[in-house]
This record gives C-alpha cells, sequence and structure tokens, in this order.
C-alpha cells in the first residue's frame, strides 16, 4: 500500500508520507510554511491547520477528519488554556493515518500569500446608480390628512422629479421616525440604474447626508480584491484582498465543479466560503477608511462564470462540461440582503453579464476597462489564470474564447512551486556561459548574488517559486541553451555544470541549493509547455477568426499579468509576437471595470451592449486547436516567427534533441501534448 497522499492548501504542495508522520514535519519537508514558535510543543498555536473533507477527484483523494490521529494531549491543553476554533488541529500534534486535503488558515500564516489589491488611480466620470436627494418636507396637518411617506414622496417629486417612486418594505416602519428625527428635512437614497426603469427610495437619513459608498469586487479563483469608493466623489476609500477561500476545495476551476458534483454539500460550502470573505474584506476595508458598512449603498461585482455562479448560490455543474451552459449570463440585479451580504438594508447589488460559458463578467470587465472595442487597432487582452480568458478585436469586431491553462504559472503543477509569498523567488537570470543563476525573492530587496542578501533577507528563507519566477526560469533556461527548443533539458549538460543533474532517466536544473532544495525537472517544464500551448492556441484561433497575421497591442490583465515580464512571457511563447513596447501590464483590469460600472451606470449599458456583440469562440470545437497547440508547444513556437522579439533577445540556435521515450527528447512530449490538446 503507498503511503497516504497529502495536499496543503492554498499553496497546492503535495507528497507522500509514512502513517504517523506529523502534518507539521510534512509541512516542513514540502517547504510548505507553517509557523512553530515554540519548536512543536503544542503552545504557540500558531501552527493550527483544518482538514478539508470530501472527495477531491482530481487528486484522486478522499479526505476525511478521521485520517489524522485524535485529539492529543497537546491539543487538549492547548484548547483549555487558550482558544482552539472549532475544526481547527494542531500540526505538531496530529499525525496522519490517511489521504488528508490540509488547509493552512489565512490568519495563522505569517507569510501569508501577497495579494495585490491597490486600484490604479485613473478618474472614471461619475453617474452612480444612487443619488442623494435632500427633501424639506411639509409637517402633517389635520386638515390635510396625507401620511407621512406620501408627503415625503411628493416632496421628491416636486424636487427632484421622481414621479411613482417605489419603496422599499423594509422603510415603511421607520419613515415618520426618520421624518420627526430630521424635523421634516431627510435626505433619500434613490436607486435608479436604467434611466427607463422604475426609482426605488432604498434609505433614508435625518436631515443631510452627504455621502454614500459603495464596492467594488473582483471574485478571482485565486484571490478576492474589493474596494470602497464614494459615490459622491469617485474617490476610492479603502481597498483589501484576501485569498479565495474556495481554493481549499480545488486549485482550478474544474476541481471545484468536481468537488459540488461529487459532495452534496458542496455548492453550499463554497458559496458560503466565499460570501463570508467578502464579508470580511468590507468590514477591513470599512475599519480602514473610517466609514460604517450601513452607509453602502451599492455594490458590483465580477468573476469567472464558476465564481460568478457560486457567489450567487447557482450550482456550476453545467459549466462543467459541453455545451458548457450558463444558469444565466445577461446582468444581475438584486438587493445584497437576499445573498447574504450585511450592508445597508436596502443596498443593491449588480453583477456584469458574462461572455461565455467560461469568459466571464471578469473578463467583460477588462473589457470594458481597456476598451478594444472602441479604438482602431487590434488588440489582444489576455486574463492569465487558472482558465485563460482571451478577447481580440478593434472598434469593427470583437471575439473572445477561454483556454484550460491549469494552474501551472501559478505554481500549483511544479515541483517547487507555490503561489506568491514572502519567501517564493519571482524574478530569475541565468549566465549562459557558467550556467549559474541569480534570483531576487519577494520581501528581499537585492539579488541573491548581491552581498547584502544574506543581511536583507532578516529572517525571510527561500521556500519555492512563485508564478512569473517559473516563467522567468523556464525562459532563461532556453535563452541559455539549457533546454532546446522542444523542451528537452540538454544531459550533455551536466559535464559543463553541477547545475545540471540526473534525474532518474531525466534532468533537472538545480535553481537553488539549501532548504528546501529548489529543482526545476522536465515535468516542470512539460507542465508549463503544456499551460502555454493551451494559451496560444487559443488566442491563435482567435487571430483566424479575425483574419489578422498579428496584433498591435497587448493587455496582461489580472494580478498573475501584471507581475510577469512580458519579455519572458514572449520568449516563453505565451503570447504572439509584438512590439514589446506596446506589451503591457494592466494590472487589475477587472476590478476596475467593477469600480467604472459601480460609479457610473453608463457603463453598465455600455458592457452589456459590447458583450451581446463579441462572437463566442469556442476552442473545444475548433478542428485547428490542435495543430496550433502542437506547434505552440516548441519555445517560442515551431510555426510562427517572432521577428519583434528578436529584435530585442538573441534567440537560440534551433536545437532538437534525439527524441526517445525516457524523456530525453520529444517523441512522448508530442504525444502528451496531443492528450491535453483534445482534452
Amino acid at each position: 500500500m503507498a503511503d497516504p497522499l497529502i495536499l496543503f492548501m492554498p499553496s497546492g504542495k503535495r507528497g507522500r508520507f509514512p502513517e504517523g508522520t506529523t502534518v507539521l514535519e510534512a509541512a516542513r519537508q514540502l517547504g510548505v510554511y507553517v509557523e512553530s514558535v515554540c519548536g512543536g510543543r503544542g503552545t504557540c498555536g500558531r501552527c493550527q491547520i483544518e482538514v478539508q473533507e470530501g472527495q477531491f477527484a482530481k487528486h484522486g483523494i478522499t479526505s476525511a477528519d478521521d485520517h489524522l490521529s485524535p485529539f492529543g494531549a497537546k491539543e487538549q491543553r492547548y484548547a483549555k488554556v487558550r482558544d482552539l476554533k472549532s475544526g481547527r488541529r494542531l500540526s505538531c500534534s496530529a499525525t496522519i493515518l490517511g489521504d488528508l486535503v490540509i488547509d493552512v488558515p489565512q490568519d495563522v500564516a505569517i507569510n501569508a500569500q501577497v495579494v495585490r489589491k491597490d486600484a490604479d488611480t485613473r478618474v472614471i466620470e461619475r453617474n452612480p446608480a444612487i443619488q442623494m436627494c435632500y427633501v424639506e418636507v411639509e409637517e402633517p396637518d389635520m386638515h390635510k390628512p396625507l401620511g407621512d411617506l406620501d408627503r415625503l414622496k411628493s416632496a421628491l417629486a416636486k424636487d427632484w422629479g421622481f414621479e411613482n417612486l417605489l419603496v422599499d418594505t423594509y422603510l415603511l416602519p421607520r419613515v415618520q421616525k426618520v421624518l420627526r428625527e430630521g424635523q421634516w428635512a431627510v435626505t433619500a437614497a434613490i436607486h435608479r440604474d436604467e434611466e427607463s426603469g422604475f426609482a426605488h427610495l432604498i434609505a433614508l437619513y435625518p436631515g443631510l447626508k452627504n455621502e454614500a459608498y459603495g464596492i467594488a469586487c473582483d471574485i478571482g479563483s485565486t484571490t478576492i480584491a474589493l474596494h470602497v469608493s464614494s459615490l459622491l466623489s469617485g474617490r476610492t476609500i479603502a481597498s483589501s484582498g484576501t485569498s479565495n477561500p474556495q481554493i481549499r476545495f480545488g486549485e482550478d476551476l474544474m476541481s471545484r465543479v468536481s468537488y459540488v458534483m461529487m459532495n452534496p454539500e458542496g455548492r453550499e460550502a463554497m458559496t458560503t466560503a466565499v460570501r463570508a470573505a467578502i464579508g470580511d474584506l468590507v468590514d477591513k476595508a470599512c475599519t480602514e477608511g473610517g466609514i460604517d458598512r450601513e452607509d453602502i449603498l451599492d455594490a458590483v461585482f465580477v468573476g469567472n462564470p464558476i465564481m460568478h455562479h457560486l457567489f450567487l448560490g447557482i450550482d456550476p455543474t453545467e459549466l462543467g462540461g459541453a455545451p458548457f451552459a450558463l444558469a444565466v449570463s445577461g446582468p444581475v440585479s438584486v438587493k445584497a440582503s437576499e445573498i447574504g451580504l450585511m450592508l445597508n438594508t436596502g443596498a443593491r447589488v449588480y453583477v456584469l453579464p458574462c461572455i461565455a460559458g467560461h469568459v466571464g463578467a471578469d473578463a467583460a470587465a477588462a473589457t470594458l476597462t481597456e476598451g478594444p472595442h472602441r479604438q482602431d487597432e487590434m488588440m489582444l487582452l489576455v486574463d492569465v489564470g487558472t482558465n485563460a480568458e482571451i478577447v481580440l478585436g478593434n472598434s469593427t469586431r470583437v471575439v473572445a474564447a477561454s483556454s484550460p491553462t491549469g494552474p501551472a504559472f501559478e505554481g500549483a503543477e511544479i515541483s517547487c512551486g507555490q503561489r506568491a509569498a514572502p519567501g517564493a523567488i519571482e524574478r530569475v537570470r541565468i549566465d549562459s556561459e557558467t550556467l549559474e543563476p541569480r534570483f531576487r525573492v519577494i520581501g528581499i530587496e537585492p539579488w541573491s548574488d548581491d552581498p547584502e542578501f544574506g543581511k536583507a533577507a532578516n529572517g525571510i528563507s527561500v521556500t519555492g517559486v512563485c508564478g512569473s519566477g517559473i516563467i522567468e526560469v523556464v525562459a532563461e533556461m532556453f535563452l541559455a541553451g539549457i533546454i532546446s527548443e522542444d523542451g528537452v533539458i540538454d544531459g550533455s549538460l551536466a559535464a559543463r555544470s553541477p547545475r545540471i543533474v540526473e534525474n532518474g532517466r531525466t534532468f533537472s536544473y538545480v535553481l537553488h541549493e539549501g532548504s528546501p532544495r529548489l529543482t526545476i525537472t522536465q515535468n516542470d517544464i512539460r507542465a508549463i509547455q503544456l499551460a502555454k500551448a493551451a494559451l496560444y492556441a487559443g488566442i491563435k484561433l482567435l487571430m483566424d477568426k479575425m483574419n489578422v497575421d498579428h496584433v498591435d497591442r497587448i493587455g496582461l490583465a489580472g494580478a498573475f499579468g501584471s507581475f510577469i515580464d512580458p519579455k519572458y512571457a514572449m520568449v516563453l511563447g505565451m503570447i504572439p509576437d509584438c512590439d514589446l513596447d506596446q506589451v503591457k501590464a494592466v494590472g487589475n483590469a477587472a476590478g476596475t471595470g467593477a469600480r467604472m460600472a459601480l460609479l457610473n451606470r453608463g457603463y453598465r449599458r455600455e458592457i452589456e451592449r459590447t458583450v451581446r456583440e463579441i462572437e463566442k469562440i469556442e476552442t473545444a470545437l475548433e478542428p485547428k486547436f490542435q495543430d496550433h497547440f502542437v506547434a505552440a508547444m516548441a519555445l517560442p513556437n515551431k510555426e510562427d516567427p517572432f521577428p519583434q522579439l528578436a529584435k530585442t533577445v538573441t534567440l537560440p540556435e534551433r536545437k532538437t534533441l534525439a527524441a526517445n521515450d525516457d524523456g530525453r527528447g520529444g517523441g512522448r512530449r508530442r504525444r502528451e501534448g496531443g492528450r491535453r490538446a483534445r482534452g
């Protein structure tokens, strides 16, 4: 019998360990950072973990609480003296008895994932769906037996033009008290999204209320970013971000759908988790901005289709297979209270429309931000995540597609990969003569070859390689001649450098000698090839549809896109050839699009029209996807030239190593690429 398989979330690192191994020891061997100040004595409580129960089909794991040893003496003592939340265990005490999915809670993770949450600084013309209207209402008169609410509505019609005003039911018992508190002068919060639609009185304040707020939130599969903005000035008051807690149910989108299919309570559990995380972010942002969540009157949310459905409480199972049917594709407008968001009782929520089954409201928001539909140039917009969303077009025509890149770019399928956190290598350079690397680590300013590196580390140790570092190390290995254009590590270089080491029937590159030892294996290279080939093939299909052989501009969206170097993305062959000056990281374009829709309802109408006109391409149904995929397995590409890139980077001479079945050549790899493309 094989040793139990242990998967740590959110890092995605996994390994097999003998029964009786403590969870803390397993984490240390895998390079998963779990704090333990007391050295495993069970007194500090920093090493808390949680077991995620259920069937995780992607990993072949059935995880259960009884796959850990019973509550031990150290845990009982700690729980008695301190607070140990229900479901939490101390990893220094709990030992492994069977397969497990272990979640390292973010509230005890000192070296937690770095969440890029800041809003951009663009000025957005203000035309919100919420209008604050101050009125002075006639006092009651025995000779005019009109109700207080009716006189309020009459004043709003006279002063502000709101005829046939609808009133939220919860306000009916409050109107008289508010009118008298304000001495018959009140401020009414009116919600009207569309000009032709009904206006609703959603909140009422005594006296003059000259401020109101809204939230814009991008629910990513990996991270959630939320911004609180003033609806009157447009100013961003506060921003907050966190890891998406749904990661514990699956790293990529399809594994989360699988979890819902195999676990009856899976959908409800994921919906509850994401709503709770958003609630926590609202609290943090309100505290930072010094405001009351009762003053939040409007909210806009975006996310990929599966995040969109789970947030709204919709079962995403239909998105798990063809024809990838959305439960709802158009915009959604609901009361915040109807989906469990504790804002002002009358607050409204608007969710942007989805473009297609796997091109979601986040891609629509990014399109709104960057506006390919507003320009003459041919613009490519790519949001690289576990599922890449791709939009290509100009003012004449826009097409969109998704491509299943998987979590490799985020480190989940890489032997030394991890998410972006202090200790993760994020930049890499390799000397083409000596093959020696130097790198930069999150949390440490100097590069590794700087004499000040050790001093600057200040207790931060190198723990793994995050997404941007993975892209750079593979691209640098190619530029240094360590790997061929087919992605095969050249074992003959072992005679020249100790960095090239034998690893079974293949070779690996030692990036960091230390604890843990970080190596880039042949399987790591293969995972990156498969991911980047899927992305490039999707882009090529859209270029075919547009009948173009090049693009004028490229925007790399999302937190991941913001921190990858466009040059290395192009060397790798993730994106097509383009003038590098025209390849830009556009930040959290989805979050910016959400802010645009929050602060100006005109943008809601614009993206609704645009989404209706975008042509959706389903890559799985396109016969040319396979050909594009196979060509894209090469670095940067087997068929497409990269003349613009060649002006900046000296690409190696094409070198194809002899194909064989031991992983040192290309034959076996090509068949794997075919399987991925067909899948």
